[in-house]
């Protein structure tokens, strides 16, 4: 029953960050396809955005999400395949609203970016209910 439990958890924790990364998605003005979810602990998000930094032109830019930090921002690194952290957007929830990170976006692309801030460690990875809540909240 206990196996039940924590699937049924888990499926709840991460229909509500699909809800949620939907709704951001909207918000930066990508199509909600743009996103995929690593379930590994802790959760993390990856969301493609159509834009590039001045800083940066040739490279594509993402959102990264992740459940302790929040989001930050990142380009591809073409020569090894991974990403760059170029600046988080901090606060003081890892689910801001998605206006909040839409203009984290805007802020962004205007500016020259050539390193990242402090990665901020906003909470702790966490059972897949406190997620689940943590996610719920986010749309009240």
């Amino acid at each position: 029953m206990t196996t039940v439990q924590n699937i049924s958890e888990q499926h709840a924790a991460l229909t509500a960050l699909r809800t949620y990364l939907v709704t951001v998605a909207e918000a930066v003005g990508v199509g909600s396809e743009a996103h995929t979810v690593d379930q590994d602990s802790p959760v993390s998000a990856y969301l493609a955005l159509d834009s590039r930094l001045t800083s940066h032109p040739d490279r594509d830019l993402a959102l990264l999400w992740d459940e302790e930090s929040g989001w930050s921002a990142a380009v591809e690194n073409r020569a090894e395949g991974d990403l760059i952290t170029v600046s988080y957007l901090g606060g003081s929830t890892v689910v801001p609203p998605a206006q909040r990170v839409a203009r984290f976006v805007q802020e962004l692309s205007g500016l020259p970016v050539r390193s990242c801030s402090a990665r901020p460690r906003l909470r702790a990875a966490s059972t897949e209910e406190a997620l689940r809540q943590l996610m719920t909240r986010h749309r009240r």
